[in-house]
């Protein structure tokens, strides 16, 4: 019996224009029912179709989304933009024209330089880095980055702070232990990771080389809205994995900022790292080659083969974002689904309850929890079949997580709170 599959997708121009000359590429239609050649695969025979068939000009971005695409409340890896992996999907076969995946090019070769140079353009648009400052594609995730700052940065004699406000800043300090004389000058676990410190709160250390900070933690959900101020020559360092670029951001506050790509800007596998020029090349002697900043730097991040692909969808989210507004639209768009949720959750009459304290909520990561797990269990199963995945809390706290990044409709968002109303209405004597 014939099978019948009809995908769209549309090769979308660059989008930023502060970089890149607008153009319009062509859409193309795919239709596929039965395979004429035994001997050609279905995936090639739907790769063959694709690039065969084109369709109408001018195809609207809302009709390219997929009937079955669920909404994605996971902290990572997490939903993607449509538009972002429409694209990624148009390209995937024969990138630009030139006969391979991109998947399937030199890193050296001229079309990965391109994707890896409009990524760091769009990037420093975006968040408008000074020239003063390194941008870097590497690999290992933030979990490296615990490492490599210390590393890089101090001697094995030199006092660091540790701000700990969660599970992610704790596994910074105990890493940075092993490389420096590293020091807690907060700790929030007493409280259950639910609140920040004021600057009056840190116990700063006199001469310390840098203070570090997890600017957002996902587990926790709990977010700096203003950064702590080190002390005279104090370098400030940020883990901002799981909010990187969901906001403006003056980046001349740090000397480092280090991100996993996987929250809000791509897929897991590339690691991003914003490092001011003149502290590298003071790398410890014992700092592995693969993780020295100054070779990274040196070798505009090709000093080995890097995740290529994750990189070129970094750069098409970074465009996305220049195309709709910038970190400050985008912020704008964050608070606006935030409040809706914690709205609901504070006009719930305790039914459900967030632990962290109202001034220091995360936009990114909303934790809650119900009266007992077997209600959170019964909720998360519904959502799921609801078409609401991922809400399941982390396995060291438990409870419901939702994690609404940037590329998180305020429709998802919607669907999550009338859900949440309905099984309140339901549950209430």
């Amino acid at each position: 019996m014939a099978t019948s599959m009809h995908l769209q997708s549309s090769f979308l121009a660059p989008r930023n224009p502060a970089h890149q000359a607008s153009h319009v590429s062509p859409s193309f239609s795919l239709r596929y029912t039965q395979n004429p050649n035994p001997g050609l695969s279905r995936v090639a025979f739907v790769c063959k179709s694709a690039i065969s068939s084109p369709v109408q000009e001018g195809t609207k971005q809302e009709q390219l989304q997929d009937s079955g695409r669920v909404f994605n409340f996971a902290a990572g890896p997490a939903t993607l933009p449509a538009s972002v992996l429409k694209q990624a999907q148009a390209d995937l076969y024969n990138w630009r024209g030139c006969g391979m995946s991109l998947m399937e090019v030199s890193h050296r070769g001229k079309e990965f330089l391109s994707v890896i140079q409009n990524a760091e353009s769009a990037l420093r648009s975006l968040m408008r880095i000074p020239d003063e400052y390194a941008v870097l594609f590497l690999q290992g995730g933030a979990t490296t980055q615990f490492s490599s700052a210390p590393l890089n940065l101090c001697n094995s004699n030199d006092s660091a702070d540790y701000v700990v406000t969660g599970s992610w800043s704790d596994k910074a300090f105990k890493e940075g232990q092993k490389y420096c004389n590293a020091k807690v000058v907060w700790n929030g676990k007493a409280a259950k990771y639910t609140g920040l410190p004021s600057q009056g709160d840190l116990s700063l250390t006199p001469g310390a080389k840098f203070l570090h900070i997890c600017a957002n933690e996902t587990i926790h959900g709990v977010e700096f809205k203003d950064y702590p101020t080190p002390q005279g020559e104090t370098l400030l360092i940020a883990d901002m994995s799981s909010n990187f670029c969901s906001k403006p951001v003056d980046v001349s506050k740090f000397s480092l900022i280090y991100a996993g790509a996987q929250k809000n800007i791509g897929p897991s596998g590339v690691t991003i790292v914003i490092v001011r020029k003149d502290l590298l090349g003071s790398a410890q002697p014992i700092t592995p080659v693969m993780l020295d900043y100054k070779i990274h730097a040196d070798n505009n991040s090709l000093f080995n083969t890097p995740p290529c692909f994750g990189i070129y969808i970094c750069g098409l989210v970074f465009d996305d974002l220049l195309a709709n507004g910038g970190l400050e639209a985008a912020e704008k768009r964050n608070i606006e689904k935030a409040k809706l949720l914690y709205d609901a959750i504070d006009g719930s009459n305790a039914f459900f309850k967030c632990p962290v304290d109202k001034a220091v909520r995360s936009l990114m990561n909303v934790p809650f929890t119900m009266a007992t797990p077997e209600l959170e269990a019964e909720f998360i199963k519904e959502a799921a079949g609801q078409g609401m995945v991922q809400l399941k809390g982390h396995r060291s706290v438990g409870g419901i997580r939702a994690s609404i990044y940037n590329a998180m409709p305020k429709a998802g968002v919607e669907k999550l709170v009338a859900l949440m109303k309905a099984f309140q209405a339901r549950h209430t004597s």
